[in-house]
């Protein structure tokens, strides 16, 4: 490791048990790093203002991956608007705050793609923020997140505190959400098409025509361009994560199914919603910085269908 976020550094990483945070700590682990600050919501509730600022007073972080956020799909944020906005609000203005009080040295915030205008032109640009309404069913979490990138910024400007922030796409990989209720589209199909295996069903039906484009980052990858950016990148201009590439849910429907080991037809169904036709990010700007992902969404899909079985015993 070099000087900037050495192995000797103290390092928090909020969130270490979600998708990205568990990524993150298994990357610096990887490395080497031997002062890794970690935190349960029991043993510290980010949402606790007077906790968490006790927490940074006696444990000095150097460097912070701020991951933890209060999450969900459409559903969650339509019926918990109250919960997704405060929460939120409150986890990053305390994290950040006490981050700045106590003098780390450095922040990486972790936003999301929902921050852009619902209909704003693709690939999605840095630059397009806040110049549209933003998508509906999520709103209450897109405006946390926003807040979150502006705190960043304004610290930067006011006090000089070097904290960073990232977008990156809609992420997946080992301990993702398998829930049929609640999950992402990709995690979704592999607990789908693994159940179809083993009842032998002859079709499988995806929701709607299967025609919108999507972009897929493995969670790792994100891990690796966090590392790489809280190393190598301070400015108050917020950076787009992702691959640079999408397929359409058809195709990714094909490709979980081929690795899931399914041998019936797909089918599907042009009566449910498609959502917004693509959403792909434009990653010019990480790409100049030098930084590209590395996993194939094939070999992704093959190590996360893995974590899925051993997940089931």
């Amino acid at each position: 490791m070099n000087e900037v976020m050495g192995s000797n550094a103290r390092i928090y990483v909020a969130g270490h048990r979600g998708l990205v945070g568990s990524a993150i700590t298994r990357r610096l682990q990887a490395e080497g790093a031997t002062h890794l600050i970690l935190r349960t919501h029991a043993e510290l509730d980010l949402i606790d203002q007077r906790a968490v600022d006790a927490f940074f007073a006696e444990e000095q972080p150097e460097y912070v991956f701020l991951a933890a956020a209060k999450v969900g799909g459409i559903h969650a944020n339509n019926t918990y608007p109250a919960e997704f906005l405060r929460d939120n609000l409150a986890i990053q203005t305390n994290v950040i705050h006490s981050a700045w009080t106590h003098g780390v040295r450095k922040l990486c915030f972790l936003g999301s793609s929902c921050i852009y205008p619902k209909l704003a032109p693709q690939p999605l640009r840095e630059e397009s923020l806040l110049t549209g309404p933003l998508e509906p069913t999520n709103e209450w979490y897109a405006i946390a997140k926003i807040a979150g990138i502006k705190m960043c910024q304004a610290y930067r400007r006011q006090y000089g505190f070097d904290a960073i922030s990232l977008m990156p796409t809609n992420l997946y990989g080992p301990g993702d959400n398998f829930d049929p209720q609640n999950s992402h589209v990709l995690p979704a199909l592999i607990r789908k098409f693994h159940e179809a295996k083993l009842r032998g069903d002859r079709e499988v039906v995806i929701w709607g025509s299967g025609t919108p484009l999507r972009e897929f980052l493995h969670a790792d990858d994100l891990a690796d361009a966090a590392v790489f950016l809280m190393r190598g990148y301070s400015d108050e201009q917020f950076i787009n994560v992702g691959v640079g590439e999408d397929l359409t849910i058809r195709a990714l429907a094909e490709l979980v199914a081929e690795v899931v080991g399914y041998a019936g037809t797909i089918a599907t169904d042009p009566s449910k919603p498609d959502g917004t036709p693509r959403k792909l990010m434009d990653v010019s700007r990480l790409h100049a910085l030098g930084w590209r992902h590395r996993i194939g969404l094939r070999d992704g899909i093959t190590e996360t269908y893995a974590s899925f079985r051993a997940s089931l015993g």
